[in-house]
């Protein structure tokens, strides 16, 4: 059984497809090679689900999805979903130098990312498992959230992962999440808790488990 994942960049796919291993067994994840919806939700699990629908409704298949973001407690919890463009563009430095700047000396450094992961199997698949709330279509959609608690740090540390990660100190941890390996934080992550959360109900519903 195909599951695309909604998202044109090859890493990701490979990446999903390390972090979840085994859980994938009996499914071909697959790239999504159509049109970019508008992801204009409020939310994370709406715009997941902006995803997610989109590219079920064009490729037919069960789709997969995910929106995330950092949230920062001292700045009322922004950037949130607006965290791939904070700073106006796409540009992870532009970002993060933004936050830095925004928190300067605040004693509190709380943080967390959040990961929702949904889940859009169309009517035409016949969904196996347990009924989920359907859209006007008839196609049942889930979502599952991770979240991944931690400070930012006062200045960038770590060449590894993208994004925030060199400022977000993972709780517990002594050093910032770009320091970890892809096996260390595909292991803790807010995006590996939200799929692994909802794996089970892609098996139920692709293969009847």
């Amino acid at each position: 059984m195909k599951l695309v994942l909604a998202t044109h960049n090859p890493h990701k796919v490979e990446e999903l497809r390390r972090i979840l291993g085994d859980a994938l067994d009996g499914i071909e994840l697959v790239g999504y090679d159509g049109p970019e919806p508008v992801e204009d939700g409020e939310s994370f699990e709406a715009n997941a689900l902006i995803k997610a629908r989109a590219a079920s409704a064009f490729t037919g298949l069960p789709a997969i999805a995910d929106d995330s973001g950092i949230s920062v407690d001292a700045l009322g919890g922004s950037p949130g979903i607006h965290s791939a463009r904070y700073a106006g563009g796409r540009d992870d430095a532009a970002n993060v130098e933004l936050v830095l700047a925004n928190l300067g000396d605040e004693a509190n450094r709380a943080a967390h990312f959040t990961c929702a992961a949904a889940l859009v199997v169309p009517p035409a698949v016949g969904a196996i498992g347990p009924d989920g709330p359907a859209d006007e279509a008839g196609a049942l959609e889930f979502v599952e959230v991770g979240i991944w608690r931690g400070s930012v740090l006062h200045e960038p540390a770590g060449r590894n992962g993208f994004g925030y990660d060199p400022i977000f100190k993972p709780a517990g941890m002594s050093v910032s999440s770009a320091v970890l390996r892809s096996e260390e934080k595909n292991a803790v992550s807010h995006r590996a808790l939200a799929f692994t959360a909802i794996m089970p109900t892609v098996r139920a519903q692709l293969l009847g488990e």
